[in-house]
């Protein structure tokens, strides 16, 4: 599975991102979905993540309610609707899927990434 993070860029404090990720492969419908983010000086972490079939989904707490992850299986893509960004939400965001089972917020589980998008979130 080959992996394609698009949608980033500079938004005001308060704006919106819609961040999607492509993937290349016959895997994507027995993948779950995953983003995370990375900003500098700190660890990859989960941001929200998509069960295979899409019926099920999971959030970093803190970001339930403003974030909405969702896949279209037949065009292979996860999308992740950002709203109401925050400074702090000033990252790269990344695409991951993952094949076998455990939890979603697990790095390790996953087993393609993509390459990273930037969002940067000003005052």
């Amino acid at each position: 599975v080959q992996l394609q993070a698009s949608g980033g860029g500079l938004v005001q404090a308060g704006g919106s991102l819609r961040l999607s990720c492509a993937a290349s492969g016959r895997t994507f419908s027995n993948s779950d979905m995953g983003w995370f983010r990375q900003a500098p000086g700190k660890e990859r972490d989960i941001v929200a993540a998509v069960s295979r079939s899409g019926s099920s989904t999971y959030y970093l707490g803190s970001l339930k309610g403003r974030f909405t992850i969702s896949r279209d299986n037949a065009k292979n893509t996860v999308y992740l609707q950002m709203n109401s960004l925050k400074p702090e939400d000033t990252a790269v965001y990344y695409c991951a899927a993952k094949m076998r089972g455990g939890s979603y917020y697990t790095t390790g589980l996953y087993d393609y990434w993509g390459q990273g998008t930037q969002v940067t979130v000003s005052s």
